[in-house]
């Protein structure tokens, strides 16, 4: 057996790196709002590292447009923050009547393996209380969730596959075409306990917007 070996001093740690495919475009504009927002509220990188949990070298080479990090790095960000995970996303600016988001130019967030993959529904050019995602996760696969801001909730329906949720410590199994409602700010887990891919739906709804 190798024996684990910690990664190199100034370096992130390779859970915290999204997997290859992460979408490219996302890197400098990840990085321009983690340190408008860090700077916004006075915090040094030190500190976010220490109220997020996530390394400061990671936070670094974020800030510097150098590492995609993880959804749930992201979401440990924002909760950091005290943010939603749009603001991280997008700039400010005004949303046009109708916007087009076309497939092929989709921004995908994933997890460090690739099991778990993220696609916004909706612009990033505006903050927002309510977001609407479509989420993937590969047969067998797992994606652990930390608690979300106080107030946020879920609301989810699996349109392919199947899913189970863990909240907390109770878990439910949803078919195809399930819903399910619930109070984000606790520890969940998505599991997909069956051979083929698990597609869902999910509107996030925060308590208030960004401050």
């Amino acid at each position: 057996m190798t024996p684990r070996t910690d990664p190199p001093r100034g370096f992130p740690h390779d859970g915290e790196v999204a997997h290859p495919d992460a979408s490219p475009d996302l890197t400098p504009i990840v990085g321009a709002n983690l340190r408008r927002l860090r700077v916004k509220r006075g915090l040094s990188l030190e500190r976010l590292a220490k109220q997020s949990g996530v390394s400061r070298a990671m936070l670094g080479q974020v800030e510097l447009g150098q590492s995609t990090p993880t959804i749930n790095v992201l979401w440990k960000i924002s909760l950091a923050l005290d943010v939603p995970f749009s603001a991280l996303l997008g700039g400010a600016g005004s949303t046009p009547r109708v916007s087009l988001l076309p497939l092929e130019r989709a921004r995908m967030l994933m997890s460090r393996d690739g099991a778990f993959r993220s696609r916004a529904l909706f612009p990033f050019d505006t903050r927002r209380a309510v977001e609407f995602y479509e989420l993937r996760l590969t047969a067998h696969g797992a994606e652990h969730a930390d608690p979300h801001p106080p107030g946020t909730t879920e609301n989810l329906v699996v349109q392919a596959g199947a899913l189970k949720l863990t909240v907390d410590r109770e878990s439910f199994t949803l078919a195809t075409g399930d819903a399910i409602y619930f109070e984000a700010d606790r520890p969940h887990i998505y599991e997909n306990p069956g051979d083929v891919e698990t597609v869902m739906y999910l509107v996030m709804t925060y308590a208030r917007d960004a401050r």
